[in-house]
């Protein structure tokens, strides 16, 4: 095709996922354009809450060692935040044990199970990556226009258009796999978060209901706290529920009372690109063309985004298969 490199890729989709697969290969030398159907502050990613954990994501074999990759990559990040959007911040998981968690969990700094005084419940203590997404989407950009990539606001209507544009090609389109590759088994996962005033709180905390969509968080980030959540398979809604943010804030100061007068600043949804597992393989296309699929992560695409951006460039850079 005319005017494409052996070098050129283009990563669709301008979420986390997308955004950060991209500055791996650009920083790898390869020429990198971006299809980002909105900006970046406009995505499902942007919503997120950013805290660092592998929760509801398979395959677990590989799942760890995506997540201990990108934990490693936080943590530097972390010593500039203003820049990244990356702190480590103390917190706890309640309703969770060791024991519940994979390998992974015995290369994380510090867990451990929480005291009587730090959660009433049984729970984990951390000091995990928390981290300020349109902060560090915004970071991400310019990390991939510093490596020479490259950002067009584009939207893919078929996976047969970009490899006619480029011989590479890595579709990180989130939910927007349902109809680009297609595939069906990709669904949202509605979550809906309250942001107020933080009255105070240096810590977050954490408790899922296993019998229920409904789960209760608050993360400290900067000039707000973000108050969670809900879980809602299949709802494609992108509408505020009044009723469910007050049930938000409520179960939120049941943990803390203060947060029961703090000022509302905002509601925001958010529908996680679900996946019964990530779906993270090379497909050859034939006459020299490449599809790596790197989507699928629900809500833990931060949490596995250095981890799945290095395995997919290893896909793009490794020899095909006889």
């Amino acid at each position: 095709m005319g005017g494409t490199s052996s070098t050129e890729v283009i990563v669709v989709g301008g979420g986390v996922i997308g955004l950060t697969t991209a500055v791996e290969l650009a920083e790898r030398g390869r020429r990198v354009r971006v299809w980002a159907r909105e900006a970046a502050e406009h995505t499902t990613s942007a919503v997120a809450g950013g805290l660092w954990w592998p929760y509801r994501i398979e395959p677990e074999a590989q799942v760890g060692d995506w997540s201990l990759r990108s934990l490693a990559v936080y943590e530097k990040l972390a010593a500039d935040p203003e820049r990244t959007g990356v702190r480590m911040v103390d917190g706890v998981h309640a309703r969770t044990g060791l024991d519940g968690l994979g390998p992974w969990a015995a290369r994380v700094p510090g867990l451990r199970a929480a005291t009587a005084a730090e959660c009433p419940e049984p729970g984990l203590w951390a000091r995990l990556p928390l981290i300020d997404m349109p902060t560090h989407l915004a970071w991400l950009r310019g990390r991939l226009r510093a490596a020479g990539g490259v950002v067009e606001q584009r939207t893919a209507h078929s996976l047969d258009e970009a490899l006619g544009e480029a011989p590479d090609v890595v579709n990180c389109s989130g939910l927007g796999a349902r109809s680009l590759v297609p595939d069906d088994t990709v669904r949202p996962v509605r979550g809906q978060l309250v942001l107020v005033e933080n009255p105070g709180l240096r810590t977050w905390f954490t408790a899922a209901d296993q019998a229920s969509s409904a789960t209760t968080y608050f993360l400290p980030q900067p000039g707000r706290l973000v108050l969670g959540g809900t879980a809602d398979d299949g709802d494609w809604s992108l509408e505020p529920d009044p009723a469910v943010a007050r049930a938000i804030v409520e179960r939120c100061a049941r943990v803390r009372p203060e947060i029961a007068s703090a000022r509302v600043l905002g509601h925001r949804v958010g529908l996680r690109p679900a996946r019964p597992s990530v779906r993270l393989e090379r497909e050859l296309r034939g006459a020299g063309r490449t599809l790596i699929h790197n989507y699928g992560h629900g809500g833990a695409g931060v949490t596995v985004a250095w981890g799945c951006a290095r395995s997919a460039a290893n896909l793009l850079d490794s020899p095909p298969h006889p």
